[in-house]
């Protein structure tokens, strides 16, 4: 944080939100910045001195409309933008639809190798218990 003429510190003009924390630290670093306590913010805000308790202490899921209102009350704006890193590791709406899907193998359809593996070893048993190679259909019993 900067330095403001009185030598208090000052709010960033930007500031990265990267968790919960983070955010409740803004929010009462904020505050305390503008000589405020929790229930003059709350109230005005529009929201619970408990609610705002919670926000500034990390705690996850608070709603997005309750801390619009919020910001609006601190006079701050929430700003969202694309980080570049960010965008390069996720695919474009393009690539995912580029993507194919297979269908996945069932028994029906083992690969190759092994299926070659399991007609041989089916066979091999069925000769043994004196059956009629699965393969030919002339030889089963109607």
């Amino acid at each position: 944080m900067s330095s403001n003429e009185d030598g208090e510190d000052a709010m960033p003009e930007e500031f990265t939100l990267t968790g919960w924390s983070k955010l409740g630290g803004l929010v009462r670093d904020t505050r305390l910045s503008q000589g405020l306590s929790q229930a003059a913010l709350a109230a005005r805000a529009g929201v619970a001195r408990s609610w705002l308790a919670r926000v500034e202490a990390g705690h996850r899921g608070a709603e997005l409309e309750p801390l619009l209102r919020l910001f609006a009350a601190l006079d701050l704006t929430l700003t969202l933008r694309s980080n570049s890193d960010a965008s390069q590791a996720r695919p474009s709406p393009d690539r995912r639809r580029a993507v194919s899907v297979q269908k996945p193998r069932t028994h029906q359809d083992p690969p190759d190798e092994v299926g070659a593996g399991l007609r041989a070893a089916s066979q091999a048993r069925r000769a043994s218990w004196g059956l009629p190679d699965a393969g030919s259909r002339d030889n089963r019993d109607h």
